[in-house]
């Protein structure tokens, strides 16, 4: 620990800060100051004796002020107006199978093209969310047999259920208007 700060002047220092965290890592701090024992240290902070030497090796690089907790990790930059209508004019334009051996952009593909491009690093979902916030939806194409036969497909469709109460020829509703079969 530093020899330029004793334990009173660090209590004083605690005194003097606005940062409630601060305060008591001063105070631990001073604690060492006095007993030169980081175990009697962590009760004071009530935290592990681990945490008391990072905080230690903090306050020997930078001082007090280095006892301030840091600031929260930066988000990653999102796609400004720009970058956005590039995405939604290569969605626009469809996949060329030559330059992007695709036959229609995925979400996997598209995030790869704003990191080759843009060098931004986003995943499916923000992908997602931000083709939603322009206008675009998910269209999952409808699974169809190789073998499938569409005129027997046809003969085998089912028609509605018809009770014996019901009459032969019930009018048709529309919109809550009653209209009749013709």
């Amino acid at each position: 620990m530093r020899k330029d700060f004793d334990g009173p002047g660090l209590q004083r220092l605690a005194k003097l800060s606005k940062d409630a965290g601060q305060s008591r890592r001063l105070l631990a701090m001073a604690e060492i100051c006095d007993v030169d024992r980081r175990t009697d240290a962590a009760p004071i902070s009530d935290v592990q004796l681990q945490f008391i030497r990072d905080r230690v090796l903090r306050f020997n690089s930078a001082e007090p002020s280095g006892l301030i907790n840091r600031k929260a990790w930066i988000k990653l930059p999102r796609l400004n107006n720009g970058q956005r209508k590039e995405l939604s004019q290569i969605i626009g334009d469809e996949p060329i199978p030559e330059i992007h051996a695709l036959a229609r952009w995925r979400l996997v593909d598209l995030c790869q093209w704003v990191w080759q491009e843009f060098g931004i690093s986003r995943d499916e979902g923000s992908v997602g969310r931000i083709l939603r916030a322009l206008g675009f939806t998910r269209i999952t194409a409808r699974l169809r047999h190789p073998g499938q036969n569409e005129l027997m497909l046809s003969a085998f469709k089912i028609l509605p259920h018809r009770s014996r109460s019901d009459p032969p020829n019930p009018p048709h509703r529309h919109r809550g208007k009653t209209m009749v079969a013709g």
